[in-house]
């Protein structure tokens, strides 16, 4: 099984272009965490921007909203999934040295803060994206991407 974790993204687009590119990956389920926008909003609506950057794969993926990923993964870990936050830390390795487990959930962080220290607690691992030029990181999508596709090309 493939998860995607999803934390206090703040674009609907980024959340739209992840729900995409996940169906596309053979992402099994997506898990919103904190103001992560939702495909359905709370009052019964569809998220426009989601719906639009998805091209119809918010429908079709399996999704969950939780208050904290405190609140899936040790669920996840109990399951027999390896939870992987994808960050810029001591403790990451690159995305060239980590081999894919089976079962495997991907933490993406918030497009300014990253992923939360508490959650960086929780997971097994941390991986990171070399960066190879000025900037110091990738849109949120696009890291999501890359992650999602590693190892099936």
């Amino acid at each position: 099984m493939k998860y995607l974790i999803i934390e206090n993204i703040r674009s609907a687009y980024n959340v739209g272009a992840m729900f995409r590119t996940a169906d596309g990956a053979g992402i099994d389920k997506i898990f919103l965490v904190g103001y992560t926008p939702a495909p359905i909003d709370r009052f019964g609506r569809v998220q426009s921007e989601i719906s639009k950057t998805s091209l119809g794969a918010s429908e079709t993926i399996a999704w969950q909203a939780v208050v904290t990923a405190a609140d899936v993964i040790p669920d996840l870990q109990a399951q027999g999934c390896v939870v992987v936050a994808v960050e810029q830390s001591d403790q990451s390795i690159s995305i060239k040295d980590f081999k894919i487990p089976e079962n495997v959930a991907y933490v993406m962080g918030s497009e300014v803060s990253g992923v939360d220290d508490v959650t960086l607690g929780l997971v097994d691992q941390v991986i990171d994206i070399p960066m190879l030029g000025v900037k110091e990181s990738l849109n949120v999508s696009v890291a999501a991407g890359i992650i999602m596709y590693h190892g099936l090309v």
